[in-house]
């Protein structure tokens, strides 16, 4: 589609393996050179050894071009999955035998008696197994059986080995040590450099009819070349696409900035791997981040409000055993104090007629100092005949003051301090202690003050 645009008369940089288009670098060279020898002089194994994409299938097409075909037989596997017994049944095919016997050792002695028929006519047969990294290892140990074919002179059939690197990582196995010894021609094509990757771009164009400076720009050869990192196949991809969108945008010599274009679209998916996976996890590690930042100045308060509320609910209310039932107010407070997890105690409820203290606690005197003072007030007018003595003092209750704890009824503490408990001595306590608005609601840790009855003093 772009030739007429850029007067060429073939397409340069087909993908195909095309002997026309054949750049000899000097491992090809080399590669070339060991096909021929090691066929022509019937050496038995050979092994052409390159990454992918350098050019060892180009260069065994273009050796079968140039070899005479009249005494040459090639038998060319695509397939290097094989068997033994399937890669034997391709060769008789190959060579026109029918009915091959359906044993293997009689299906290799029937293609030693072939190999000589063929030997005496002057005929060399050629086994190639491409893509060999894929043969069976069974298989490639009993391949070396058929080196063993062979006159007093010369072997009967050449096999050439194409394969990957890993091919020779194959060969390594132990079991595979005889038929690695067999490979008397071993070459390996190396990847272009970038000066022989230039001259590989100019002479495919040249051969095409055309000059690279009318077709590239420098800029557009020099990104060409980097990219490819010195594998033809790429090149030849890289430039045949950058041909594609020059014409689309009629540009011409085509430009660098074509050439990137066509890089970043064979490296989108490469990209958009990275973003299905890397981006997401990004995201959530920068949410991770901020939450972090947000939260570690704020830390310390959280930690003192969890701490406030362990330590409150350690102070809840003591429920009332054998006591009446409560009335609705008081189910309503304990729903409350149940649901925010804190201790709500309201003020003693006292009318100026039953309680006047005889001194004003200010305001701004601690919470537990007024609390003392208001209980040893409330004792003293409970007791007016009491001594000094029978109040609260801070350090040490008297002889009538309980604290409660936890599981403690007030029922249990009056039997505990007066031996007995009725709804009569309930209520004496309970207006002795204002701070009691419900018998059957008792604070743990609070002090209870039980005053002399008319009984005890009897």
């Amino acid at each position: 589609m772009y030739l007429d645009f850029y007067n060429l008369k073939k397409e340069p940089f087909h993908i195909t393996p095309d002997p026309e288009f054949l750049y000899l670098s000097p491992s090809h060279k080399e590669a070339m050179g060991s096909i021929i020898y090691g066929i022509e002089q019937k050496k038995g194994f050979v092994a052409i050894i390159g990454a992918v994409g350098v050019g060892k299938t180009t260069i065994l097409r273009s050796y079968l071009d140039i070899a005479d075909k009249k005494h040459l037989k090639i038998i060319y596997t695509f397939n290097a999955r094989l068997t033994f017994e399937g890669l034997l049944k391709t060769v008789f095919q190959d060579l026109g035998v029918e009915k091959p016997p359906s044993n293997t050792m009689e299906m290799v002695n029937q293609l030693y008696e072939v190999l000589i028929e063929e030997y005496k006519q002057g005929n060399s047969v050629v086994l190639v197994i491409d893509e060999a990294q894929n043969m069976p290892a069974d298989t490639l140990e009993n391949l070396r059986m058929l080196s063993n074919l062979e006159t007093s002179k010369d072997k009967l059939i050449q096999i050439v080995l194409i394969g990957q690197p890993e091919f020779e990582e194959t060969l390594s196995f132990p079991q595979l040590r005889q038929l690695k010894q067999r490979i008397a021609i071993r070459s390996r094509i190396l990847p272009l450099t970038k000066t022989e990757s230039l001259d590989y771009v100019k002479y495919r164009l040249r051969r095409a009819g055309s000059n690279h400076s009318s077709i590239f720009t420098n800029g557009a050869l020099k990104t060409i070349i980097n990219e490819a990192n010195g594998i033809p196949r790429k090149i030849n991809i890289l430039c045949d696409n950058a041909l594609i969108n020059g014409f689309g945008y009629q540009q011409k010599p085509v430009g660098k900035k074509v050439v990137n274009e066509v890089i970043a679209d064979f490296d989108s998916k490469k990209r958009s791997f990275f973003a299905r996976w890397w981006v997401p996890a990004a995201s959530t590690l920068a949410a991770i981040l901020l939450m972090a930042v947000w939260v570690w100045p704020h830390a310390g308060g959280f930690i003192d409000w969890f701490w406030l509320q362990a330590t409150l609910r350690q102070s809840e209310p003591v429920a009332q055993v054998n006591t009446p039932k409560k009335d609705i107010k008081a189910k309503k407070e304990e729903r409350q104090i149940e649901s925010t997890g804190l201790i709500q105690v309201e003020p003693p409820k006292v009318s100026e007629q039953t309680f006047k203290p005889d001194k004003v606690v200010p305001l701004n005197a601690e919470p537990k100092a007024q609390a003392q003072k208001l209980q040893a007030d409330e004792i003293k007018k409970a007791t007016p005949n009491a001594p000094a003595s029978s109040t609260v003092s801070t350090s040490k209750p008297s002889r009538r003051a309980k604290v409660v704890r936890r599981g403690d009824t007030l029922a249990e503490l009056l039997q505990e301090t007066n031996s007995r408990s009725d709804d009569k001595l309930l209520k004496t306590v309970q207006e002795g202690n204002p701070a009691i608005t419900d018998p059957n609601l008792i604070y743990s840790g609070s002090k209870i003050v039980f005053p002399k009855t008319p009984e005890d003093k009897q």
